[in-house]
């Protein structure tokens, strides 16, 4: 798959304003995602994958060339912000999207857990977010952290604020 093409799910067809405003929010804007070289590789209502690159700045342990632990965590709580940004998007799609984008504001991270299961070693790797429910105040989300081999390294879950 081309690591730039944006899968948008077939359920519901988000608008091309939207999409473009939330990759830009969340690759550009957000300048944390950017040292991590962050990129969303498909966004879809109830679940979201983007994918991270190794490059020098993000090794742990450089006699291993490991990841550094704190990539992971990062990439999974961003992952899972998204992931609860595109729920309410589509929850909202009686709204043009503009006003949708405004919709994130107050949203925020109030429990992460990461589970570490190996070392993260190798060339890119992969991330994705489920929303397991998104009630009126808070959304509950899980999270997985692959190597470019499609083995699983990290797990997570995450509670967000959305009010």
């Amino acid at each position: 798959m081309n690591k730039n093409k944006l899968i948008v799910s077939d359920a519901v067809e988000f608008e091309p304003e939207f999409v473009a405003g939330l990759k830009k929010m969340f690759e550009e804007q957000i300048q944390f995602n950017r040292v991590l070289g962050l990129q969303i590789t498909s966004l879809r209502p109830e679940r979201v994958t983007g994918r991270i690159d190794m490059k020098p700045d993000l090794i742990g342990h450089f006699a291993y060339q490991r990841l550094h632990g704190g990539v992971i965590s990062a990439g999974l709580d961003a992952m899972a912000g998204l992931a609860v940004m595109a729920a309410i998007g589509a929850r909202h799609m009686d709204e043009a999207p503009l006003p949708r984008l405004h919709r994130f504001a107050k949203l925020g991270t109030i429990d992460l857990r990461i589970d570490y299961l190996r070392q993260a070693i190798g060339s890119h790797f992969e991330l994705s977010a489920q929303v397991m429910r998104l009630g009126s105040r808070v959304a509950s989300v899980r999270m997985e952290f692959r190597g470019a081999d499609g083995e699983l390294l990290s797990t997570g879950s995450a509670a967000y604020i959305v009010s």
